[in-house]
């Protein structure tokens, strides 16, 4: 007779929100084993009973059947006797079934589930005529629907989420409490009888509609051309046809977004093929239950549909599918007279975010109605209540797998496992752009949902709110804030106030010294590294004339470990003339850099005449003498300048030479705009571009010198006149990413003679250009380094929390 066998399991990983309990009741009752399940908060916990085998096959099918939205990170079993397991499991005197029982609230690691994208099963309901829940808004499942972003406390159970405004009719409790239905525990389950509703906001034409007839009117201002604002699991977005030449260019005249693409939503597949070139593996991504705005290769062929000002000037758009119920109505409705009569609807949709320029995503009517009424001709809400923003995610594809850009909805705030357990709780609080936040605990680092630039007071306000909530739902309260060096942000301001708000103390870490940490945690690599960190602004400082005095990093080699780092070397330091503006403006740094070079007298080949300044500037037409003569007054007299090595600048210079930006009117325009001409050249060439060396390599650079710089400027003097003498400005484009590329190499070759250290990490915003990385990754490991790259965290300042709470945990 087989042994009877009782035992205590904890289940650790995403297993809330995501059908996990109902799973476990389900496959409790098919291998005929006694117990329960329950949520504990940080973990599932089941006691089971039964034959050895019994047990063995409930174990094997608790991980080898697992809901799909779930993630298993850990299983913990203790034997029980049988008398402890009758007294936690008293119904097995009666041999009673399987059950879950009430959640209870305990102290430990906490994984909450990010929402999940409409699963394809309630897809199939949503139209089917037959299903009860036909054409509802707000259909879920057990594997699908909202989860963080309506959470207010763990466990996981309807009472605690914003859903417990909506007490559910018999039908809907009746699947709720059955295990043989998919919506057993689901805890936003509800109907077109018992769930939210939709309704206009606001409307300009003075109409007030609910339910059906809000959607049909949205619909008819969509079709029509006019731009909407939709509420959405996470926040709202502005919509409007993406076929619609005019729509779309009123749409960027009122967001004042001339360059910058706007992310599209496409109806399905079919319609993505159309548009888009797909890679291996892409189409699997944007398909699964995550559904970020994935980045693709616009299909150049007949029948494409986007017009041109969705993404002006760049080869690639940003595409999602539906993933809320709402969004599938929006496309289709087959209760919508108009579709019934015929009426065509667009099939590609803008969705972009739902905020003014550098604000957070509005999540309330009050605020969409204050900031996104002037911008659109209606508003449909709905009144379920997001209780944490969360945008959508943004990812590029890099070596056959995702690159983040924006980390937010669909995957915060899954944790990274890093190092060991340690007892601490850190939060990193993020950068000044681009900002999200992350907490961490033991060995898990949650990244927040993103948030947006802390210029706006609003994003302020939306850091120190989701800071609390998360703080809530993970049940921790940090021992220590890390925050950035800068003494001016905004983000570090933030830190301080709940630094004394919680009293607790705050620490500080160099900018670009958190990027290359953050790398380190992605990879779980806490050995020491060399960094190459390249962006566009960091907090540094410089010796000038004896004096160190505050400067713009941004092209550093940082030897790196756990507890600290030395600037190794740098790109060579120009002066970043006109404060703010030069961030802007390229031209400036192109002047800049230029004047250096011809002030060295030997950095230009000596068989070609001295050139001008004045000359250069002129047949670039780079700026005007008035503008030269001031930028040159400001340089030599050291007026409104910062020493620099920023690389993002570097590019900003280049393509201001090269004819492509003078000036950019969003962050990264003009590098972009140089990236997507260097893609076009080496497009040409399938099997490898033509190409000599670039003309200046400085892999011989002084290896005493510390730190050691490398020179960008004599290379963007042979660029200016080559360029000049009438050579491809794409072909140029080119040849400086294979010129940045060399020098990058080069500089850690410096680093590994002076420090025996052979592991690159790289980070920083630079490294969203693909082109570049792929170059220096394919160099460094040729030259056999091994290397570190970002895959689900975002390399540029997106990112930079993770490395802040790894320095807050080591470094306490």
């Amino acid at each position: 007779m087989s042994r009877q066998v009782y035992q205590k399991l904890h289940i650790f990983g995403i297993v809330q929100g995501v059908g996990f309990r109902p799973f476990i009741d389900v496959i409790g009752a098919r291998e005929k084993v006694l117990g329960s399940v329950c949520n504990k908060g940080p973990y599932v916990e089941i006691f089971v009973g039964g034959t050895e085998e019994q047990v063995e096959a409930f174990k094997t099918a608790l991980v080898a059947e697992a809901p799909d939205r779930s993630n298993i990170l850990k299983v913990e079993a203790t034997d029980l006797t049988q008398e402890e397991f009758v007294d936690v499991v008293p119904w097995v005197k009666e041999d009673k079934p399987f059950r879950i029982i009430q959640s209870e609230k305990v102290k430990g690691d906490i994984f909450v589930s990010p929402d999940i994208a409409t699963c394809p099963k309630c897809e199939k309901e949503l139209f089917d005529p037959g299903d009860r829940r036909y054409l509802h808004p707000f259909i879920n499942c057990t594997a699908c629907g909202p989860r963080l972003t309506i959470l207010d406390s763990m466990p996981y159970d309807r009472v605690r989420t914003s859903m417990a405004e909506f007490p559910m009719c018999p039908d809907c409790e009746a699947e709720y409490t059955s295990p043989k239905t998919r919506r057993y525990h689901a805890q936003p389950v509800c109907c077109n009888d018992c769930g939210p509703e939709l309704y206009l906001a606001y409307d300009r034409d003075g109409e007030q509609l609910r339910r059906n007839d809000a959607l049909f009117k949205t619909r008819a201002v969509i079709r029509a051309g006019g731009i909407v604002a939709i509420k959405g699991i996470g926040g709202f977005h502005l919509c409007c046809d993406a076929t619609n030449e005019t729509a779309v260019a009123r749409l960027r005249e009122l967001k004042d977004r001339p360059f910058k693409p706007f992310a599209v939503m496409l109806k399905d597949i079919d319609v993505v093929r159309r548009e888009c070139v797909i890679l291996d593996g892409q189409e699997e991504l944007l398909t699964g239950p995550q559904k970020p705005i994935l980045l693709f290769e616009k299909n150049t062929g007949d029948g494409t549909a986007l017009c041109p000002s969705i993404a002006p000037d760049n080869p690639n758009v940003g595409v999602m599918l539906p993933y809320n119920p709402v969004q599938y109505l929006l496309f289709h409705h087959p209760e919508d007279p108009a579709e019934q009569a015929g009426e065509p609807f667009p099939d590609c949709l803008v969705m972009t975010s739902g905020n003014p320029r550098g604000a957070p995503i509005c999540r309330t009517d009050e605020e969409a109605i204050e900031v996104l009424a002037p911008l659109c001709d209606l508003i449909l809400s709905h009144n379920r209540k997001i209780r944490l923003r969360a945008d959508d995610s943004v990812v590029s594809w890099h070596a056959g797998k995702p690159y983040m850009i924006r980390r937010s909805r669909g995957y915060a705030p899954l944790p990274f496992m890093v190092g060991s357990k340690d007892a601490r709780t850190v939060l990193g609080i993020g950068g000044e752009l681009k900002n999200t936040f992350c907490i961490a605990k033991d060995q898990l680092f949650y990244p927040s949902p993103y948030i947006g630039d802390m210029a706006d007071l609003r994003s302020q306000e939306a850091l120190t709110e989701a800071v609390h909530r998360m703080g809530d739902l993970l049940e921790v309260k940090p021992d220590v804030i890390v925050c950035d060096k800068h003494p001016l942000y905004h983000s570090s301001e933030v830190a301080n106030e709940l630094g004394r708000e919680m009293g607790v103390p705050v620490l500080e870490v160099q900018h670009h010294y958190a990027h290359t940490l953050s790398c380190m945690a992605e990879n779980d690599f806490l050995d020491p590294v060399i960094g190459v960190s390249f962006d566009g602004t960091g907090y540094g400082t410089e010796v000038v004339d004896g004096a160190e005095v505050p400067s713009i990093w941004g092209g550093e080699f940082l030897l790196c470990d756990l507890h600290g780092f030395e600037r190794a070397g740098s790109l060579a330091v120009f002066p970043q003339a006109g404060g703010d503006a030069s961030s802007k403006e390229g031209w400036r740094i192109a002047v800049s850099l230029l004047k250096q070079a011809l002030d060295e007298g030997d950095a230009f080949p000596d068989s070609l005449p001295a050139p001008t300044l004045e000359n250069l500037a002129r047949s670039l037409g780079l700026c005007d003498p008035t503008q030269l003569s001031f930028l040159e007054a400001q340089i030599e007299g050291n007026i409104n300048c910062v020493p620099s090595t920023s690389a993002g600048r570097v590019f900003d210079a280049a393509s201001a030479i090269l004819g492509f930006r003078r000036e950019s009117t969003c962050e990264g325009e003009a590098s972009m705009v140089l990236e997507f001409a260097a893609e076009r050249y080496a497009k040409r060439f399938p099997d490898g571009t033509p190409l000599d060396a670039p003309v200046f390599l400085f892999g011989d650079a002084p290896s005493g010198e510390t730190p050691f710089r490398l020179p960008t400027a004599p290379f963007l003097l042979d660029l200016t006149l080559r360029s000049l003498d009438g050579e491809s400005p794409d072909k140029l484009a080119y040849e400086f990413h294979l010129f940045l590329a060399d020098l990058i190499v080069s500089g850690c070759i410096l680093c590994r003679e002076r420090s025996g250290r052979n592991t690159v990490a790289l980070s920083g915003g630079v490294f969203q250009n693909l082109l570049l990385t792929d170059l220096v990754v394919g160099e460094l490991e040729e030259n056999d380094f091994q290397v570190l790259t970002h895959s689900l965290s975002a390399p540029n300042d997106g990112g930079i929390a993770l490395g802040q709470a790894l320095y807050g945990i080591c470094n306490q």
